[in-house]
């Protein structure tokens, strides 16, 4: 959470600055900066596109119990538990 906040913030401020304020080295900021997502990033990433995908196609009312495409989200949330229990 703090690196993200030193990246959104390092137009408006000097990233040393940043850092020193949250107590984190620069250079462990710059290492995460060009780090590769990892497996578990690229994972909630492609249930969050399935989760987008699956509003868009109810018109934009995910969530709704009595609905009959209740079945559909709910295989959703099937498959987002077998790829990580967090996210449920």
């Amino acid at each position: 959470m703090k690196f993200a906040f030193v990246a959104k913030h390092r137009s408006i401020w000097p990233v040393a600055w940043l850092c020193k304020a949250l107590d984190v080295s620069t250079s462990a900021f710059h290492d995460w900066l060009n780090r590769q997502p990892s497996n578990r990033t690229l994972e909630n990433e492609a249930v969050l596109c399935l989760i987008r995908q699956s509003f868009h196609d109810s018109d934009r009312t995910y969530g709704a119990s009595s609905s009959p495409r209740s079945h559909k989200i709910s295989a959703t949330k099937s498959f987002v538990s077998t790829l990580s229990p967090t996210l449920t």
